[in-house]
């Protein structure tokens, strides 16, 4: 098995997605951030998996001092808790309008000055900040924030109370700042987000320890629901992660009919005079109105009885179909 060439081949349809999400209804969402947040994150799972930083380096092709550097500016700033310093200093640069590049220096001076220089040349390169004039007469100014922040204001806080609902459900209890290295969103939002689930009654704060956890025994965006249409795609890319990464970890790569672990994939190869092609079109349909059925089935026996002591099994069921050329097909009529 060629793990390369999976690896390519997944990271390759998951640009497609992301593309597509980024272009949806004509936004046009920022992505400078995209490969720093891949990077730390990959980073974060290959040390879980107990690597050490020397492979983690040659995983990436990088020396180790180089890959120490980009670490550095990519991990919380000493000036700033809680923020890594590329955030830092670009929310620096944007809230202050143009800057000299010794200012800047000055205002990080408890962080690595290389590593500050190397931010300010990686938000350059990026787009996010303009640099004029040479050496001690660089300045630095912010890209303007209008175009970047047009995608982001369209989204309303029930929109992103929904997301936030499909983690709580996923992942919880959690906290919100567990919630945070899940869903890339301020905490000022999901603060909002989790009051508005809260009131909706749609999540509960459970109280006690060091800081709150929320939890809910469901989730269910209505089919046709005006927003929360970016949970949906979230839930559904979640689902199907889940159960390749238990399949992966499970150390069984082959399927048995009687594993209740894994995915299968059918493929039907259909014209419109095929005399199947309507009961295949509504395969999908039946799948979900059982499935339906059957959570609100078991729903109710839950809210009746209540949850045992006993550690309880979840069920991840995912169910998906497209139809290649259908769309084509309907617009021209």
């Amino acid at each position: 098995m060629n793990i390369q060439v999976l690896i390519d081949s997944i990271v390759r349809q998951t640009t497609i997605l992301i593309a597509q999400l980024a272009t949806s209804a004509g936004a046009r969402a920022p992505l400078a951030h995209i490969a720093n947040q891949v990077f730390l994150e990959l980073v974060g799972e290959l040390k879980a998996q107990g690597l050490g930083n020397k492979v983690i380096a040659d995983m990436f092709g990088l020396a180790l001092r180089t890959y120490h550097a980009r670490l550095r500016r990519l991990s919380e700033s000493k000036t700033y808790q809680g923020r890594s310093l590329w955030e830092a200093v670009l929310e620096y640069v944007q809230s202050k309008g143009t800057l000299l590049r010794a200012d800047v220096l000055r205002r990080f001076q408890h962080d690595d000055e290389a590593s500050v220089r190397g931010v300010l040349k990686d938000l350059v390169d990026s787009g996010m900040l303009f640099r004029s004039g040479r050496e001690d007469a660089t300045t630095y100014r912010a890209a303007s924030l209008e175009d970047l922040s047009e995608s982001h204001a369209q989204h309303t806080t029930e929109g992103l109370a929904n997301l936030v609902w499909v983690a709580v459900h996923r992942h919880g209890p959690v906290s919100p700042r567990e919630l945070s290295r899940v869903l890339a969103t301020s905490t000022e939002e999901l603060e909002a987000a989790l009051g508005w689930l809260v009131d909706a009654g749609h999540v509960e704060p459970l109280p006690g320890g060091a800081e709150v956890r929320y939890q809910c025994q469901s989730c269910v965006i209505p089919v046709g629901a005006p927003v929360g249409w970016e949970a949906a795609v979230y839930d559904h890319f979640q689902a199907m992660v889940t159960a390749l990464v238990t399949k992966v970890r499970s150390g069984r790569l082959h399927a048995r009919l009687s594993d209740a672990v894994g995915g299968s994939t059918y493929t039907y190869d259909l014209w419109p005079s095929h005399p199947h092609r309507d009961e295949v079109l509504g395969l999908l349909r039946e799948v979900r109105a059982k499935g339906v059925a059957l959570r609100e089935k078991v729903e109710s026996y839950n809210a009746q009885m209540g949850l045992p002591q006993e550690e309880p099994e979840r069920v991840i069921f995912y169910a998906g179909q497209t139809v290649v050329g259908l769309w084509d097909e309907e617009s021209s009529d």
